[in-house]
């Protein structure tokens, strides 16, 4: 098929990737104007424009899509392939080509619609989640299904990790739907048990010490590593990129031994890896005696 691709971060490569080497006809990428970002504050492109340039695939990045129109139909393309885009397709485009727009999404849907699917799911201490190929329809994250398949969320997992897994299962499930797409049968989505996944603001990033320490836990995994849960103990403020709950308890925000255990409002965390400001990323056990936190700070 000939497709018109549409992403931009790294989680939307390896699907770009995939459809390049099954075979599919890549004619065009689109996807976000070059930023300001990183050490430097250079000007950046994005990580799918750098993945297409390798492939010798065109790349454009339209800052109207209505505009874009005439282009996408001067390509007559079979079908567009949205990834992680960030901007939403308007109907007129949606109704281009002959098979229209599928989306890879990084979730069971109708459970969490919108934009931070993934870190909501570990947040909200979700046991599974998934990747739904559906066709795109004019409201968010609404349309029909074409392919889905689920994968446990492990104790471990972080926004990063699970970000990495579903990258890959989406990619082999989008290849499959298009190589199955004439043929495959759309399932509308339940009404029922719809959720949405609002995009992560900076301001809910602080640790709450006062919840349970599964809800403390689940919070610190989805926001690995960025933009990082955060607490401040001793006028430092320390990044909590990885922990697990532990059987012990204790005051919420003190830590209670050597082993770097923080109470909460019931039960307890053991933080696993972590990152003081100005300070690297580093292991609990890899922690020289200066970089450790006395028994008994508080972390508010």
């Amino acid at each position: 098929m000939k497709v018109l691709f549409m992403g931009a971060p790294p989680f939307a490569v390896p699907t770009l990737r995939g459809i390049f080497k099954s075979g599919h006809r890549v004619r065009c990428v689109w996807t976000q104007v070059p930023r300001v970002s990183g050490r430097g504050m250079a000007v950046r492109p994005t990580a799918v424009a750098t993945a297409a340039s390798r492939m010798n695939i065109p790349v454009q990045c339209p800052t109207s899509l209505a505009e874009a129109m005439p282009a996408m139909r001067d390509m007559k393309v079979d079908v567009g392939v949205v990834v992680a885009y960030g901007r939403l397709i308007p109907k007129a485009l949606l109704d281009v080509p002959q098979f229209g727009f599928i989306n890879v999404h990084p979730s069971l849907l109708p459970r969490w619609r919108g934009a931070a699917p993934i870190q909501r799911a570990i947040m909200a201490g979700d046991r599974e989640t998934g990747v739904c190929i559906i066709r795109m329809s004019e409201a968010l994250d609404s349309g029909p299904v074409l392919l889905s398949r689920r994968i446990p969320v492990e104790p471990l997992d972080t926004g990063d990790t699970l970000t990495e897994s579903l990258s890959i299962l989406g990619a082999e499930l989008c290849v499959e739907a298009l190589n199955r797409l004439p043929d495959i049968e759309p399932v509308s989505q339940p009404q029922t048990g719809i959720t949405y996944a609002s995009k992560i603001s900076k301001r809910e990033s602080r640790i709450d010490w006062s919840l349970p320490a599964s809800r403390v836990d689940s919070h610190i995994r989805g926001l690995s590593r960025f933009p990082g849960a955060w607490s401040v103990a001793g006028g430092v403020r320390t990044k909590f990129l990885l922990s697990k709950v532990v059987d012990a308890t204790g005051p919420p925000g003190v830590v209670l031994n050597d082993r770097f255990e923080i109470g909460c409002g019931r039960g307890a965390i053991r933080v696993l890896i972590s990152q003081r400001a100005g300070s690297r990323v580093i292991g609990t056990e890899a922690m020289s005696p200066g970089e450790r936190f006395a028994v008994g700070a508080a972390f508010v």
